[in-house]
């Protein structure tokens, strides 16, 4: 089964434009993605799918491999899509590009979810909520599966709703990580189905994903991760990376 990596990375980020290029510690936001994506000992590939030459530039001195993709794409599932449309492929894995401390080890257990019941159409991770302020966010969506792994729903409400405090201590709520794997196959068809109401009342993607009946494995992880979405997360990832080298 082989299985390519995929990093997007658009230009024309809302809140933080360019952010790909955006300095930590010195060195690209996009560098610190690529550097970790390439330790995970389960891709086969990895290619960066952007939509602009100052970030295909850097790839390149990189020695990584990039791909140009059209701007207007409404995500970066579509924009994958695009990219991975010519290359051999069984699995393709989204890693995010605003995540430079992504932990290879997470890559490695989507992968092997999806190598090891080929009943999956996709797989994604989840990490325990720990604070009251988290599980109320709506910036921070709950997620919850069967018995069997198998994710049944994404919302940023808060699921499950515990309705007697005395069984609160027999429930553990979950944050989704926005790291997915897909078939090749299960991706075409996802990309090629227009959003559902669901997905536009949420505004989650990845519950089209189960509105067309995609089986989702759901991967345990301890940690969250950390996101650079505004030029003040540089600053908080800097000061991560500082104290765990110290």
């Amino acid at each position: 089964m082989k299985v390519v990596g995929v990093i997007p990375a658009r230009w024309g980020s809302t809140r933080f434009p360019g952010k790909s290029l955006a300095l930590i510690s010195g060195k690209p936001l996009i560098q610190w993605v690529i550097k970790a994506a390439l330790r995970a000992r389960s891709l086969d590939s990895l290619l960066v799918a952007t939509d602009d030459e100052r970030i295909m530039k850097v790839v390149a001195k990189l020695g990584a491999k990039a791909v140009m993709t059209r701007q207007d794409h409404p995500s970066g599932t579509d924009r994958i899509a695009e990219a991975v449309r010519d290359i051999s492929a069984d699995v393709v894995i989204n890693i995010q590009g605003d995540e430079p401390l992504i932990d290879p080890n997470l890559i490695d257990k989507i992968a092997d979810a999806m190598k090891t019941d080929e009943k999956w159409d996709m797989a994604t991770a989840v990490a325990p909520i720990s604070s009251e302020s988290d599980l109320v966010n709506p910036t921070v969506v709950k997620v919850v599966w069967d018995a069997k792994g198998q994710a049944l729903y994404f919302s940023r409400s808060v699921i499950p709703f515990v309705r007697e405090k005395t069984d609160s201590a027999d429930i553990r709520h979950w944050r989704h990580i926005g790291i997915y794997a897909y078939t090749k196959v299960f991706l075409g068809k996802f990309v090629k189905t227009p959003p559902c109401a669901l997905e536009r009342a949420e505004k989650l993607e990845q519950l089209r994903a189960l509105h067309i009946g995609g089986r989702i494995a759901v991967v345990q992880t301890n940690e969250a991760g950390i996101g650079v979405d505004t030029p003040e997360d540089v600053k908080y990832v800097e000061e991560v990376m500082r104290k765990a080298r110290s």
